[in-house]
């Protein structure tokens, strides 16, 4: 029997189902951390609600467009959206904003782009197309291995000028998980990982501004008022929720007590908000968009779509470390990274580019479907000719 087109579903309604749940969480959140704030630095408590509302609405249209763009263009110009990641990153540092220390933002009028959440999705996108080019090579000796790690150093460096160690970690992360699932070799990944995580540390130690965030991580209550005062602050936060929080609204340490509440922080209020409960929906709703990109990864590789397998798993991998960092650095396992929570914080680009990595997951899922459509009409058609010819 065919299967009529009309009735069978060509992409997985879940990820949209996920998408709007984590947007509804997130504005609730951002409205209710960022109001006292809002109303002291722009008189109008709805000011960042507005903006976020602006930015789902943006995010939204922006993934229609998304929707009708092929993998096959992704895989094709993916050199070239590589380029665009690099010039964006320098263009950042030539004439971006500098907020508290950091030039991470390019402003067009009312827009602020900032240059690093694009040139994460277009770094996996290219190192995906790669492991296609070279997976052989990859798997066979240390130079296809070393060549993507080239192309990491490069956006790392532009990226540690701004500076932002966060997202060179979640880079560094993402491109050795992708290697790994492609077949490098464990010994390569071992020494090369241990290169990298010691140039990190070293990226720290010597940095008094970094290293000040990573001690003061390990004891906060050492300087409570000094550089220990957000994680402390945070942490009050965790501890007045318990299990299932104030209520939404009664968070103490959103009054300017903590710092960036509505942005790195949101959880914390989260927490302080709605307890456990409120951060176990959540990172539950995280996981479940995590392990349907994997498990959509594997199948894209079973049916020798590769580059649609990578890409999923790299923004699989891409989702859940950065999910991971964020909380755990609002509840004190690491040191603050200035990550945000995927599809929850407020902020546009980072909004944006979540929003468009899971619109490249719905694309994959859509096009695998519509194989296996077309593949079992074919073969329906097959059967009734040669039914016909009998």
């Amino acid at each position: 029997m065919i299967p009529n087109h009309y009735t069978v579903s060509t992409f997985d309604r879940t990820y949209v189902l996920l998408v709007i749940c984590m947007y509804m969480i997130g504005l609730v959140m951002v409205a209710s951390s960022s109001m006292p704030i809002a109303e002291r630095l722009f008189d109008n408590p709805f000011h960042f609600v507005i903006r976020h509302m602006i930015y789902i609405g943006l995010s939204i249209f922006i993934a229609a467009l998304s929707l009708q763009i092929p993998m096959a263009f992704w895989h094709k110009h993916s050199f070239k959206l590589l380029f665009l990641a690099m010039l964006l990153l320098l263009i950042v540092l030539l004439v971006g904003r500098t907020v508290n220390g950091s030039t991470r933002w390019i402003v067009l009028g009312p827009i602020t782009i900032q240059a690093a959440e694009p040139a994460k999705l277009f770094l996996f996108c290219y190192l995906s197309a790669y492991m296609v080019r070279r997976r052989d090579e990859v798997m066979e000796n240390v130079k296809g291995f070393i060549k993507p790690l080239v192309v990491f150093g490069v956006l790392a460096s532009l990226l540690l000028l701004q500076p932002d160690l966060g997202t060179v970690i979640v880079m560094f992360v993402t491109t050795f998980g992708l290697l790994f699932l492609a077949g490098a070799k464990l010994w390569q990944f071992i020494s090369v990982a241990g290169v990298g995580l010691t140039a990190i540390g070293a990226l720290a130690y010597f940095s008094p501004y970094r290293w000040a965030r990573v001690t003061s991580f390990l004891d906060p209550w050492k300087d409570p008022f000094g550089s220990g005062y957000q994680l402390t602050q945070s942490l009050m936060a965790y501890g007045r929720g318990e299990l299932l929080g104030q209520g939404l609204g009664n968070s103490i340490q959103k009054l300017e007590y903590l710092p960036e509440a509505h942005t790195d922080f949101v959880m914390a209020v989260v927490a302080e908000e709605f307890g456990f409960v409120g951060i176990a929906l959540i990172l539950v709703l995280s996981m479940a968009l995590v392990i349907k990109a994997l498990l959509l990864g594997r199948t894209a590789i079973n049916k020798e779509k590769y580059f649609e397998g990578f890409f999923a798993y790299s923004i699989a991998i891409w989702i859940s470390f950065q999910a991971a960092v964020n909380v755990g650095a609002s509840s004190g396992i690491v040191p603050t990274k200035g990550l945000t929570m995927p599809l929850i914080s407020y902020g546009g680009s980072s909004m944006i580019i979540m929003t468009l990595a899971v619109v490249v997951l719905i694309r994959i899922d859509h096009e695998i479907r519509l194989q296996s459509i077309q593949a079992t009409s074919s073969h329906g058609k097959n059967r009734s000719k040669k039914g016909a010819e009998k």
